[in-house]
């Protein structure tokens, strides 16, 4: 299968060098950075997610402060930037941070400095895939500790959460009426846009009610729906989806802070509050559950134990432990989209049944031939219709002319 986030092969010994867009956190810095642009991140283990956004921006490089692959676990960005022809510079320490958006900086040999001065601002590792290769199979060693970690915090959040995961309490009160329907859970994911463009026909048909988590509501926006429920801290929804009309739900940590509260406060958009350990699309499923979803399809959501580690948190416990709770309703996106055939109604089997029957008896009255066969079969039709009669003891037809 064709990797979409694949381009033409660069080369790091190219030196490239360009304007540059800094971040710590790679969700904010993509939505400005630009192509051709270099990016400077600040992001431990760098996740597919992150990865496949640089690589649909249009980096021309991306600089690390940090260990794209620090060992804990075999994680997926470094080789989709590698795949994708895009240098990975790693582990360039604090002083790349200094860096600001618009200054123009040339990449040497996992040198960088700032185009028109000598002095070299950091220093880094180049990656390459067989680094990455390498360094890959050291972090499949690691699994067995990240595994046990995973396990304490799976447990740690079920003690936690008992009531909220079993008994649905604490859920806000919404207007959004999910019983009995097919709810579709949007997450900014893994290959999002192209499982939103394959359900496209499902979600017209259906009519599914539509929950975005944080980004997920533009991706809705942007695949022409519009979304019923956003769930999220909001730190990275726009101002566009939060004044869409759909319900809000801004989801807290369990001391009440929220990312994004203030913003949504500053919009006068109404909303709840929710505070609960876990990730935003568990609480979207779990609303789901709770109100008596018929079907729950997951989009853009993490499945497989390797997603879940590499998305780096400790609170991807809770998905697991989501996924148990609301699994009887739960489908992928994938199998929705390959399993999903558009149905036809009675009614339209029996007006194409006609049409089909006018269609052909036209053909025929327009042909000798089928003038001759339409004869035969309404005289054939007469002696049918008076031996019926004949039996009820009626008068027969006068025979078709």
């Amino acid at each position: 299968m064709r990797n979409p986030f694949r381009r033409k092969s660069a080369s790091v010994s190219e030196h490239p060098s360009g304007v540059v867009r800094v971040d710590a956190r790679t969700k904010k810095l993509t939505k400005r950075l630009q192509p051709g642009e270099i990016a400077v991140i600040d992001h431990t283990d760098l996740d597919r997610v992150a990865a496949e956004a640089l690589v649909e921006c249009g980096t021309s490089a991306v600089l690390n402060a940090s260990p794209s692959i620090s060992g804990r676990y075999p994680n997926l960005g470094p080789e989709i930037l590698l795949d994708a022809g895009i240098p990975l510079v790693d582990d360039l320490g604090p002083d790349i941070m200094r860096l600001h958006d618009g200054q123009r900086i040339t990449v040497e040999d996992g040198s960088v400095r700032v185009e028109g001065k000598e002095q070299v601002v950091a220093e880094g590792a180049v990656q390459t895939k067989q680094t990455v290769a390498e360094a890959m199979e050291e972090a499949k060693k690691g699994l067995s500790v990240q595994l046990e970690a995973f396990a304490a915090n799976t447990m740690e959040y079920m003690r936690g959460e008992w009531d909220l995961l079993l008994n649905g309490v604490g859920m806000p009160s919404l207007t959004t009426q999910m019983g009995g329907k097919h709810v579709l859970v949007v997450v900014r994911g893994y290959s999002y846009k192209e499982d939103l463009q394959a359900l496209k026909p499902y979600i017209r048909e259906y009519k599914p009610v539509i929950i975005g988590v944080d980004g997920g509501a533009d991706a809705v926006l942007d695949a022409g729906f519009k979304p019923t429920l956003i769930v999220g801290d909001m730190d990275s929804v726009s101002d566009k989806a939060l004044t869409c009309g759909a319900e809000i739900v801004v989801h807290a940590y369990r001391d009440g802070r929220a990312p994004g509260l203030a913003h949504v406060e500053e919009l006068g958009v109404e909303h709840h509050v929710f505070a609960a350990t876990g990730t935003s699309e568990d609480i979207a499923m779990l609303m789901a559950d709770e109100a008596g979803a018929e079907i729950i399809v997951a989009l853009g959501t993490h499945a497989t134990l390797l997603e879940f580690l590499d998305k780096g948190r400790a609170g991807m416990s809770s998905t697991f432990l989501t996924r148990l709770k609301v699994g009887g309703r739960l489908i992928d996106a994938k199998g929705v989209s390959q399993l999903y055939r558009t149905r036809i109604s009675g009614w339209w089997l029996l007006f194409l049944a006609l049409a089909g029957t006018f269609a052909l008896a036209i053909a025929l009255m327009s042909t000798p031939g089928g003038q001759t066969f339409l004869g035969l079969s309404g005289a054939v039709w007469d002696d049918v219709v008076n031996f019926f009669r004949s039996l009820l003891g009626l008068a027969p037809n006068s025979p078709t002319v």
